[in-house]
């Protein structure tokens, strides 16, 4: 066999080598993408319906009164005496009495009887948790401008005894200052930052009194809707750690340990006064929660942040038993283990916490050790299963196996988990969640009044019938649900949407609904839902009939407005699955007010609308356009409704006016969100199908869409009730789309000319054209990337321009390709790419000092060539707006472009070395090869690592809008894609280790070798 065909055979077989490792890669990053649907089970709540507004009914005067002299009965008369006053009228007078046995069945039984009638009324209860019941029952009855008497009648126990909220807004100052900018997603309330102080005393004492004056505000307000527990920010803020097993955690003089012992003085009052209101106090912590000398003290102890180690968590038990034997008002804790990081801690304070509760193990170890701590003391550990996520019990939220997994065998009496209703996060469309239906433990469900992904309770949204439903369905399912957690005021970022603090500020009013719903269908599942919104509607607004009516019925249109025009129903219904995690139903707006424009969010919505097409019958993009067009229209007939009442039947122009204008803030951003999913669904049809109609379809919706954005900035931009969504994700992917066209044009001249290059060197040698100028150049480079052993003749005899041309046609259609590919908006990209290359050329030049260039030159030329003609081809057909939907909505595709890719790839290298080995013999033009390789590694790498690779991700991925812009902005696209930290400095260290093993392969290793090197070298530099 000759020794050409023993290397044409090399060749290919080493060419088969490398497709096969490209399909290995091609099948594992699809693996790794895991993108996939399948159908989700929607909850089926009752169709809203509205309740009959009868005429208002005016309380009587309460003249008489003979109550127990207890502070919670006292607290409770206040608000119905209140309730009295506040009305508009009064008729008649009527004396109440309240008996109270001596002995009741528990605190928590709040069960009671009404006697009498409107001119007598006696409330007999077992408990005070009856008596006041009944008497709060009263004052919402006359808030709600209803008979007093409807209540006569025996009511009995709330049918889940725990009712539990977050702390609403108390201690947060509505500063417009911090809202302003509308970009600021810390999910830290800042609740108390007037109060707490870095230098001592630490305690500002004129802020702190005012802290307790909402505090004790809130407690009423929300005895008032039928809350009997709140959670309270913070853990090891309280602790001193002084009684630790191994010595006390902060050494003498440190400053964490009197910053403890004030802020537990501060606050102990504020836990004291619920607890002398009849509600339980649980303290909110994350886990792990931190501070800089608890953090050293652990991992010197331990030997790092061992969370499987029950030793571990008995310096967290000893910092319990601290604090419930300093205030035995204290009723437990409340641990969150799934989200955690700078994003929800306070700058300036040496609070923070940390992920690193992560494995089953981890999670058991905690919970055994943190319950029989609560046992001893007689207090609780609420345990919640968001996880979102992350290791090993990520999925424990929504998988009945990690769930049992985790938590399967841990009874503990005083352990109660915590579960959102829905199957994910507070989306609508997500199905009810299976793992509230399981377990052996304690089990309380968790909503959300003010709906943070729902443009934080800006738009009215009256939940009534979904939660109700969700709740009839877990109660029948599990008999181990004692309460509901309504969250009030919180859930992701607090100063990124409007400025509506509970209580306080902005139109919370309009979620306060949601809030009553569920306090009131956790005292009685069958409450009449529609009922419970009339006489919010009667409390908040009117006690007008008509006026309650026609609030009731815009509210009744609430849902779909919101269910139709804030999700795309084809992708929303489905449950997807991506990288490992299951994205929200919500997608297209990530998350929160930022409308997304990158290519892995609307290409896969797109994809899922179309194929949904297959089961409806229908064309699923016209679908799913039309659905926003219904929304739009839900909000016009809200309008209509709410702007058609008389003006001067509302308790308040100012609830009439807020009224109003969050309904014309609704419709605006409907109508901008409607243009928006009409453009990007019809930029995904062209991409998809390449038809002119579909391209003419994106440029009319995205003319719509861009007059539409500027009236909703000039309009609401810097408004603190009603402020504009972020926009600027959405524009950045308008900005790529617009050139998907002309980059389609110019890669499709590129691929012409390089075509012609290749074109021209493979039959140059058979015509005339090798005489002509750059035929040559074209020959060698075909000639040496195909068969690089013979680079080296390839080159021989050629002219300077010839050999020129081998350099710049390849480095001109490289640096030419990847602009195209980057909408030469990502200089980023091109940078390092080039970057890389340019290091890559130098090595090799260096090593090869004078010795022929060209025939290196015409290897690695060639293969570029021929890896720039495969990007070309697969952006000629739309653009890169084309070549990423391929990537990710196409399987087949993605493989074959991966696997050729790779090889071509790595056989620039390949060939670079064989090139090389006609000079240097393979030992040393392998050294070259590797070191050149490690150089263009390693400095990019070590730039990218001293830049912090979250930051040159970030700056990368709006350039090229890949993945969502929020991303970055929000969880960290390094936290979400779970990369490490030293990854590029990994990846710089790996480059610095083949630079080294290439400098010492590419050395000369004998003196007789070197002599003839540099015999031998002016020789092959004159050819």
């Amino acid at each position: 066999m000759t020794t050409a065909r023993r290397r044409g055979i090399l060749a290919a077989v080493t060419a088969i080598v490398l497709l096969a490792m490209g399909t290995g890669i091609a099948f594992a990053a699809g693996d790794a993408l895991g993108i996939r649907t399948e159908p989700a089970t929607q909850m089926q709540p009752a169709a809203p319906v509205v309740a009959v507004a009868a005429e208002a009914v005016a309380p009587p005067e309460i003249t008489a009164v003979d109550v127990p002299d207890t502070v919670r009965v006292n607290v409770a008369m206040d608000e119905l005496l209140g309730a009295v006053a506040d009305a508009s009228e009064r008729a008649g007078a009527a004396a109440l009495t309240v008996a109270l046995a001596d002995d009741g069945p528990g605190e928590t039984a709040d069960g009671y009887t009404l006697e009498g009638d409107a001119a007598a009324l006696t409330i007999r209860a077992d408990t005070e948790a009856g008596a006041t019941r009944g008497i709060y029952d009263l004052a919402a009855q006359v808030r709600a401008a209803q008979p007093v008497t409807e209540l006569v009648g025996e009511h009995a126990a709330s049918r889940l005894p725990l009712r539990m909220s977050d702390l609403g807004a108390v201690g947060v100052i509505p500063d417009p200052a911090e809202w302003e900018s509308g970009d600021n997603y810390s999910h830290a309330s800042d609740a108390f930052a007037a109060v707490v102080q870095p230098e001592p005393p630490y305690i500002d004492k004129t802020a702190l009194a005012a802290a307790y004056e909402d505090f004790d505000g809130f407690l009423r307000h929300s005895l008032a809707n039928g809350i009997n527990a709140v959670a309270f920010p913070g853990f090891v803020e309280y602790v001193t750690f002084d009684d630790v097993p191994g010595g006390a955690v902060y050494a003498e003089g440190d400053d964490h340990r009197d910053k403890a012992l004030a802020l537990r003085e501060a606050f102990a009052p504020f836990w004291e006064r619920a607890d002398e209101l009849g509600v339980k106090v649980f303290l909110r912590t994350d886990m792990l929660a931190l501070t800089g000398p608890l953090e050293r003290y652990l991992v010197d102890r331990f030997g790092s942040l061992d969370t499987e180690n029950p030793d571990f968590w008995n310096v967290y038990a000893a910092g319990l038993d601290e604090l419930y034997d300093a205030v035995p008002a204290l009723d437990g804790v409340l641990i969150r283990i799934g989200e955690a990081g700078p994003v929800y801690d306070v700058g300036g304070w040496d609070y923070y916490s940390a992920l690193e509760v992560t494995t089953v193990d981890a999670v058991r170890t905690m919970l055994e050790a943190l319950t029989a701590q609560a046992e001893a003391s007689d207090r609780e550990v609420i345990f919640r299963t968001w996880s979102v996520g992350v290791g090993a019990v990520g999925d424990m939220h929504t998988n009945d196996a990690s769930y049992e997994a985790v938590l399967d065998g841990i009874d503990s009496p005083a352990l109660i988990v915590s579960t959102k209703y829905t199957l994910g996060d507070f989306y609508t469309w997500l199905p009810l969640n299976h793992t509230l239906e399981q377990g052996a433990q304690r089990r309380i469900v968790e909503f959300q009044s003010r709906r943070e992904f729902e443009n934080f309770g800006a738009f009215p949204n009256d939940l009534g019938p979904q939660y109700q439903a969700a709740l009839q369905q877990l109660l029948a399912a599990n008999d181990r649900i004692e309460g509901v957690w309504v969250w009030t005021q919180d859930g992701g970022p607090w100063r990124a949407g409007p400025m509506s603090l509970y209580l306080k500020s902005g139109f919370w009013q309009l979620y306060e609904l949601n809030t009553q719903l569920a306090a009131a269908l956790a005292q009685d599942p069958e409450t009449d839902v529609a009922e419970v919104t009339t006489d919010w509607a009667r409390q908040w607004f009117s006690d007008d009939p008509a006026t309650v009516q026609a609030i009731a019925e815009a509210m009744t249109l609430s849902r779909d407005a919101i269910a139709q025009g804030m999700y795309i129903e084809q992708f929303a219904d489905q449950r997807v699955f991506a990288i490992g995690l299951e994205p929200p139903p919500m997608m297209w707006i990530f998350e929160w007010d930022i409308l997304t424009g990158d290519s892995a969010v609307l290409d896969v919505l797109y994809a899922i609308v179309r194929d949904s097409a297959i089961e409806a019958g229908t064309d699923g993009v016209d679908a799913a356009i039309a659905d926003g067009a219904q929304a739009v229209a839900a909000v016009e007939k809200m309008q209509e409704l709410v702007t058609g009442t008389d003006a001067a039947t509302w308790h308040s122009a100012d609830m009439r006016d807020a009224f109003v204008g969050t309904l014309e803030y609704e419709l605006d951003t409907l109508r901008l969100l409607e243009a928006y999913r009409a453009m990007i669904l019809h930029q995904g049809e062209w991409h998809d199908t390449l038809s002119p109609e579909s391209h003419a379809a994106w440029d009319a919706d995205r003319a719509a869409y861009e007059t539409l954005a500027a009236t909703h900035l000039e309009r609401y931009e810097g408004n603190l009730d009603y402020p504009a969504f972020n926009l600027t994700a959405a524009q950045l992917g308008v900005d790529r789309a617009t050139r998907d066209l002309t980059m389609a044009w110019l890669a499709r001249g590129l691929l012409v000319l390089a075509i012609a290059w290749v074109v021209i060197g493979m039959v140059a040698a058979r015509t005339r054209l090798v005489a002509r100028p750059g035929a040559a150049a074209a020959r060698a480079t075909w000639i040496a990337s195909t068969r690089p052993w013979r680079a080296r003749e390839s080159t021989l005899g050629m002219l300077e321009l010839d050999r020129w041309l081998l350099l710049v046609v390849p480095a001109a259609l490289l640096v030419a390709t990847r602009a195209v590919q980057t909408s030469f908006l990502s200089w980023t990209h091109l940078a390092v790419t080039i970057g890389a290359w340019v290091l890559f050329a130098l090595v090799l030049r260096l090593f090869l000092w004078r010795r022929s260039p060209w025939p290196v030159i015409a290897a690695v030329g060639g293969v570029v060539m021929l890896r720039c003609i495969l990007t070309l081809f697969a952006l000629s057909f739309t653009g890169p707006g084309g070549y990423w939907f391929a990537f990710w909505t196409e399987p087949v595709l993605r493989t074959i472009y991966i696997a050729v890719a790779f090889a071509l790839f790595v056989w620039v290298f390949v060939a670079a070395g064989w090139a090389l080995a006609a000079q240097v013999r393979a030992r040393r033009a392998t050294g070259f090869v590797l070191a050149a390789v490690g150089a263009g590694l390693l400095v990019p790498a070590a730039a990218v690592g001293a830049l912090g690779l979250e930051a040159a991700l970030t700056v990368w991925n709006d350039e090229m809008g890949l993945l969502p812009w929020g991303l970055a902005r929000i969880l960290g696209i390094t936290t979400y894609l779970e990369i490490p930290d030293a990854t590029a400095w990994a990846a710089a260290g790996f480059g610095a280790l083949l630079l080294v093993v290439g400098v010492a392969l590419a050395l000369p290793w004998s003196r007789r070798r070197a002599h003839r090197a540099a015999e031998t070298a002016p020789a092959d530099a004159a050819r």
